[in-house]
Parts: C-alpha cells; structure tokens; sequence
C-alpha cells in the first residue's frame, strides 16, 4: 500500500498523551503542511496559533467542552481564517492536513470543533485573534499514551458507501 495512503487508513483520535514535549521542528513542519491544504480560489484564508504553554492549554481545555484533554497536549494548533465565503471548507482541509502530517510524524492528534461552538470567542480573545479571524477548529497534539494509537479503527466497508453513477 502506498505510505501516504496509509497515513490515511491509520490515522485515529488519540485523546491520551504522554508527558512528553513535541520539537518546535515538529509543530512546524506539521503546520507547514496545513498551508499546503486545498483552497478555493487559492485565497489561503487560513492563519495557525501553535499553544505549548501549559496554563493555555489548561484554559482551553476549561473552554472546549470535548476538549477536556487538552490540558495532557503537549500542544494544541489553533486554526483560524478570515470570513470568506469557503473558511469553513477551508480551514477543515488545513486541519485535515495537520492531522495527517502529525501521524506521519508519529504524533497523535485529535480535531476539536471551534465554528458555532460557543467557547469560540473566548479562544479567540484567549489567543488574542482579531475579530475578523474565525475559530475553525483547535487539534490537540501529543504523543499518544496507548501502544495501539497508529492500528486502523473499525470502518464501514467500501460496498457500503461506494455508488457509481447514481446512488
């Protein structure tokens, strides 16, 4: 099988991590991969905040109600973008991207929802986001605590979800 798509396949939400730091080259590379993301009309919307400092990540985990974890992160990436007609589209596939690049690194991660939620604006004057930037989303980081992070979760099968030309 192809390594990328792999990725793909094995990719999980972990929500337990290991006391243990992840290097800024790391968290770097992970968020250059998220400006890599497909955007409409090539507008790039999107603007990232990387968050180590531990009393942060305890404030955000206060403020995420499924978010609770985050105070075990050894990060969290903020993702934001500016009001265009696709942030949303947008700024889910730079998520998307962050997650796939973290488990390429062997890192575990777990998307947390930010648009509509209502602890929206208390994380974006938490990471003082100017009001015009919207919260997409908030990915917790870490190396994860259980050995079985990386082994493929249960899936519906393809047959199941697979239609060619009409449904």
């Amino acid at each position: 099988m192809n390594k990328y798509l792999n990725f793909l396949k094995i990719r999980r939400s972990i929500r337990s991590f290991k006391d243990k730091k992840i290097p800024k080259k790391a968290l770097e590379e992970i968020v250059d991969a998220a400006r890599f993301a497909v955007t409409a009309r090539n507008i790039q919307p999107w603007e990232f905040v990387v968050v180590t400092d531990k009393n942060t990540l305890n404030r955000l985990a206060e403020l995420a109600e499924n978010g609770k974890f985050l105070s075990q992160a050894a990060a969290c990436i903020a993702v934001f973008s500016i009001d265009t007609k696709y942030f949303l589209e947008d700024g889910s596939a730079a998520t998307c991207n962050i997650l796939l690049a973290a488990t390429a690194l062997g890192i575990g991660s777990c998307w947390i929802a930010g648009d509509k939620k209502p602890y929206a604006p208390q994380v974006s004057s938490l990471l003082n986001a100017s009001g015009s930037m919207k919260l997409i989303s908030l990915v917790a980081l870490g190396y994860p605590q259980e050995k079985k992070a990386f082994v493929r979760a249960p899936k519906k099968e393809l047959k199941m979800l697979l239609h060619w030309e009409k449904f």
